[in-house]
C-alpha cells in the first residue's frame, strides 16, 4: 500500500514533531485545502455554501476554542455563548465607531475583547475546578448576555436592539453584510478557519500545549515540576475564548448579519460542548468532525423520511434530533470517549498495517 512509513527517516526532534509526519497526510491537507478553496466555491450553490458550509466552520472555531480549554487544559466551560457574543458585540462597536478599520482587524479585535473578558472569568480557576468552574462560566453566560441587552450602547442605542452588521470589503470583496455574496463570504470564513486550525494545531504541540496537558492531567504535579498553574490556566481561557470571540463576530457578520444576543444563548455553549464530546476531547481534528456532525445531522434526519417516501411531522422530527443527539453522547462517553478524531486515528492505523491489521 502506499500509505507506509518504510522509507520516511527523520533525523532530528523538529522532524520527529512535524505536524505531519507522514508525506502523504501533507498532500492529503493540502488537497483538502484546496479543494476547498478552489472547487467548492465553484459547485457550491447558495444553499449550501450560505447556510450548511459557513454556518459549520464557524462553529469549527467555536469547537477549536472550548476544545483548547477543555480538551488540552481541563478546564469545563459552559460560557462559549457568552464568549462568541462578547466577540460579536466588540467587533461591532470598532466596525460602527470606526470606519476606516479593515474588517480582518475588526474580526481579530473581537476576539481579543473576548480574551480579555475570559481571563477575568478564568481566574477563579486556580481555586476552583470541575464543576464549580463550569457553574463559574456559566454565571458568565448568563450575566453578559443580560450586558448586552440591557446596555443599549453596545449595539449603539439601537431603538430595536438588534442592530444590523455593516457590509465591508477585504481584498476589494464584499464579505459582510446581507449585501456580500455567499461565495466571498464562504472564502473569507475559510480563510480564518485553516489560519487558526493550523495556529491551534502548532500552539498544542509547542512548550504551551504541554504546559495545558500538564495541568489537565495532574495540576498538583505539574506545579511541582515547575508549571505555574495560574498563568497555564489564564492563557488557555484567554486563547480559548479569542477563537470563540472570533466565531461570534464571524457569526455576526457573515452568517446572521445581525447582531443579537439571543444567537449566542445557552443552547449555543450546549452545541459547541456536544461538538467537541463528539468529535473528540484533546483533538483538533475532532473539534471539526464533530462541528460537520453535529451540524449536518439534523440536516439529514429532516430530509431522510422524504428519501423513502415518509411524511413526518416537523415537531416529531425535532423530538427524533433530541432522542440521537442524547444517545450518540452517552454512545461515545461510554464506548469511545476520544470521539469521532479517535475513529479515524484507528481507521489510519488499520491502512497503515493492511493487509495485516489484526
Amino acid at each position: 500500500m502506499f500509505y507506509r512509513e518504510a522509507g520516511i527517516f527523520k533525523t532530528s526532534y523538529a522532524a520527529d514533531q512535524a505536524l505531519f509526519r507522514i508525506p502523504i497526510d501533507k498532500l492529503f491537507v493540502i488537497g483538502l485545502i484546496a479543494f476547498a478553496f478552489i472547487v467548492i466555491p465553484l459547485v457550491g450553490n447558495e444553499y449550501w455554501l450560505g447556510s450548511i458550509l459557513i454556518p459549520t466552520l464557524i462553529l469549527s472555531i467555536a469547537a477549536l476554542g472550548l476544545n483548547i480549554l477543555t480538551g488540552y487544559c481541563g478546564q469545563l466551560s459552559l460560557g462559549t455563548g457568552a464568549f462568541m457574543a462578547a466577540g460579536a458585540f466588540m467587533a461591532y462597536k470598532l466596525a460602527t465607531n470606526m470606519e476606516g478599520m479593515p474588517i480582518i482587524l475588526v474580526i481579530l479585535l473581537g476576539g481579543v475583547s473576548s480574551a480579555a473578558i475570559g481571563v477575568a472569568f478564568g481566574l477563579p480557576s486556580l481555586r476552583i475546578k470541575g464543576f464549580y468552574l463550569a457553574v463559574t462560566t456559566l454565571a458568565a453566560q448568563f450575566f453578559l448576555l443580560w450586558l448586552f441587552q440591557k446596555v443599549p450602547w453596545f449595539v449603539n442605542y439601537s431603538m430595536s436592539g438588534v442592530p444590523t452588521a455593516p457590509p465591508r470589503e477585504a481584498f476589494g470583496y464584499l464579505v459582510t453584510g446581507a449585501e456580500a455574496s455567499s461565495t466571498a463570504r464562504y472564502i473569507f470564513v475559510l480563510g480564518f478557519t485553516v489560519v487558526l486550525g493550523l495556529l491551534a494545531s502548532n500552539l498544542v504541540r509547542g512548550r504551551i500545549g504541554r504546559m495545558w496537558m500538564a495541568i489537565r492531567d495532574m495540576d498538583i504535579a505539574a506545579e511541582l515540576i515547575g508549571i505555574k498553574p495560574l498563568q497555564t490556566k489564564l492563557s488557555a481561557f484567554a486563547v480559548s475564548s479569542f477563537y470563540c470571540g472570533v466565531a461570534g463576530a464571524l457569526w455576526s457578520f457573515c452568517y446572521i448579519n445581525t447582531v443579537e444576543a439571543s444567537a449566542f444563548d445557552i443552547n449555543r455553549s450546549f452545541t459547541v460542548l456536544f461538538m467537541v464530546i463528539i468529535g473528540g476531547l484533546g483533538s483538533i481534528l475532532g473539534a471539526f468532525l464533530g462541528a460537520f456532525f453535529i451540524f449536518l445531522l439534523p440536516i439529514f434526519l429532516n430530509s431522510a423520511p422524504a428519501w423513502i417516501g415518509l411524511s413526518i411531522a416537523s415537531e416529531t422530527i425535532a423530538h427524533v434530533e433530541f432522542m440521537v443527539f442524547g444517545a450518540l453522547i452517552v454512545f461515545f462517553l461510554i464506548v469511545e470517549p476520544a470521539g469521532l478524531a479517535r475513529l479515524w486515528g484507528i481507521t489510519k492505523e488499520k491502512l497503515r498495517l493492511w493487509p495485516f491489521p489484526y
